[in-house]
């Protein structure tokens, strides 16, 4: 094998690894959202679906849905414009997909003589690729609804794009108190200056600098704004039963389900920027390339492969974490009304967010950070 051909091998290994696991974390939640509900509602939920009468914890159900989607007659308005309203669901999936190709998993890997850079893309402006990425997921939101020549869909579609601006000037304002902090706008400088202590001039060498502790006023206006982009519970206006009959009303069969998958990618994108720039990211404390270096002077040697995979062990393991306490607020919450969201998110998100940067500047002057 060539060397060009070995290096683009190892280039997929991410790449395949992203894909892998966003695609089966969105399948996956169809799932966890029906249990953990039932949890909370003291249900049974979701176990009937069975193969030769092995049920799994209902775990078949995320197969019986897709069976049922592929089965389903493909329904088109006669006054829709066909090609619109069949792309749309696409590209709400696409741009779902893409949005998790910059946030790093780990830290490098080691193999055959290369070393590869455990996030599927590496760019220098990964926080604005993401951005770009959700922000564009919209358009297949305001497509569904204009091309499904429904007023109602129209509506659901450009309250969409409403709380999507909203939400998306509070995330890009929230996260520019990390980029001050860390100074750099590559999510893998920023996992991996989370690794750094935490004002060693105060605290010695014992506390991790975590984005949830240097940005604590970021993580919650983050989180709020990062939820409000999903738009599920409490901020599902888009697609408010008792509101509005939503963007997918004319959608049948696998679009719809498409439509679906993309709200669960988008919490899955949240779920993994929260991680990367507030929980550390890959990183495990006092973990370093040769092992665990404690800060009293003990060490642990460990081979180059166990570190490599502590680390995307304990990014996937805060993923699922972040999308647990996700789905806690999707089932406590009731729904905000749509105006509700609006102010919500233009005269407090943003403020706050605006004040939280001016403060970050005040405290890195005071402490004489360049």
């Amino acid at each position: 094998m060539s060397g060009v051909a070995l290096d683009l091998l190892l280039q997929a290994i991410p790449v395949g690894f992203v894909m892998f696991v966003v695609l089966n974390f969105g399948g996956l939640l169809t799932w966890v959202e029906r249990k953990q509900s039932a949890i909370m509602q003291d249900r049974i939920g979701a176990n009937r679906a069975s193969i030769f009468g092995i049920r799994i914890l209902g775990l078949l159900h995320p197969l019986a849905d897709a069976v049922k989607m592929l089965t389903k007659e493909d329904f088109t308005p006669a006054r829709a414009d066909k090609l619109m309203f069949k792309l749309a669901p696409f590209v709400s999936v696409f741009f779902g997909l893409a949005a998790f190709a910059t946030i790093p998993f780990g830290d490098t890997l080691q193999i055959l003589g290369r070393e590869i850079q455990l996030q599927a893309v590496t760019l220098n402006v990964g926080i604005l690729y993401v951005l770009g990425m959700i922000s564009l997921g919209v358009y297949g939101l305001m497509m569904a609804g204009w091309a499904s020549a429904n007023n109602y869909a129209l509506l659901g579609g450009q309250r969409a794009a409403a709380l999507m601006i909203s939400a998306e000037v509070a995330i890009g304002a929230s996260i520019m108190g990390v980029v001050m902090v860390y100074g750099s706008l590559n999510m893998q400088d920023i996992a991996r200056g989370q690794g750094q202590p935490l004002l060693p001039q105060f605290f010695g060498c014992w506390i991790p600098a975590w984005g949830l502790l240097t940005q604590p006023a970021a993580f919650i206006l983050f989180l709020t704004a990062g939820i409000a982009s999903t738009k599920r519970i409490p901020f599902d206006t888009p697609e408010g039963e008792s509101e509005i009959i939503g963007y997918f009303v004319e959608y049948s069969g696998m679009k719809f389900g498409m439509f679906a998958m993309a709200d669960f990618l988008e919490t899955v994108v949240i779920a993994g920027m929260t991680t990367a720039l507030f929980l550390g990211g890959w990183q495990v404390p006092y973990l370093q390339a040769s092992g665990f270096v404690f800060p009293w002077g003990a060490s642990v040697a460990l081979p180059h492969l166990a570190v490599v995979g502590l680390q995307v062990g304990a990014f996937l393991t805060k993923v699922v974490v972040v999308i647990w306490f996700l789905m806690l607020i999707r089932w406590t919450l009731p729904r905000f009304r749509y105006d509700q969201a609006m102010r919500l998110g233009w005269l407090a998100l943003f403020p706050l967010s605006v004040l939280n940067i001016l403060v970050t500047g005040l405290v890195l002057l005071a402490l004489g950070t360049p």
